[in-house]
């Protein structure tokens, strides 16, 4: 429905994309000596396809070069890959006058457990100046669905957006999925 609405507005596809995110926890050595199990959530997007992105729970986003992921295996004594929790978006990318739209289907496994929706108003770099005329044309196709402000532009106020801001905007849309689905469903019938 969102991609038909894009198109009735004009907008043309122009690709596909995707971005991936795997999950590793701290090993089971290093929790052990009393420190609290850290996550780390590695990621790819197709937008950025020499780049790795790392993100630490609640802490910083690191940005390496693909290889990353061999890294990781080295680290395995360090950190582990939680099995079975990879998230991924795919999708198709519009282009409608300046803006960038990504439609994509969020799958964990085999099965589809969401919509991601990334919206990019390519002349603008600093995010806070230009939300409202975003807000505007998300609300133009997405109506009622649209989104409020994201946390990431809290905390960015009058500075450059960057590759990691939307990364870590993914990862709070993964993780909130993957808390949906852990969510018990007792009661309906």
């Amino acid at each position: 429905m969102l991609s038909k609405k894009l198109e009735l507005l004009g907008a043309e596809k122009h690709g596909a994309f995707g971005v991936d995110c795997e999950t590793y926890h701290t090993a089971a050595a290093i929790s052990s000596q009393g420190q609290t199990g850290k996550l780390m959530y590695v990621m790819h997007n197709s937008e950025y396809p020499l780049s790795c992105f790392a993100l630490f729970e609640n802490g910083p986003c690191l940005i390496a070069d693909a290889n990353f992921d061999t890294l990781m295996v080295k680290l395995k004594g360090f950190f582990q890959n939680a099995k079975a929790n990879k998230i991924e978006s795919r999708g198709t990318r519009y282009q409608y006058c300046d803006f960038l739209v990504k439609v994509g289907t969020v799958t964990m496994g085999p099965s589809a457990r969401g919509i991601s929706v990334e919206v990019e108003y390519c002349p603008c770099v600093i995010a806070n100046d230009c939300w409202n005329l975003l807000m505007e044309f998300m609300q133009s196709f997405m109506g009622s669905h649209t989104p409020s402000i994201p946390s990431v532009f809290g905390t960015k106020h009058d500075s450059i957006y960057s590759p990691a801001d939307t990364m870590v905007q993914y990862m709070e849309l993964f993780n909130k999925i993957r808390k949906q689905q852990q969510v018990p469903v007792a009661g309906i019938r």
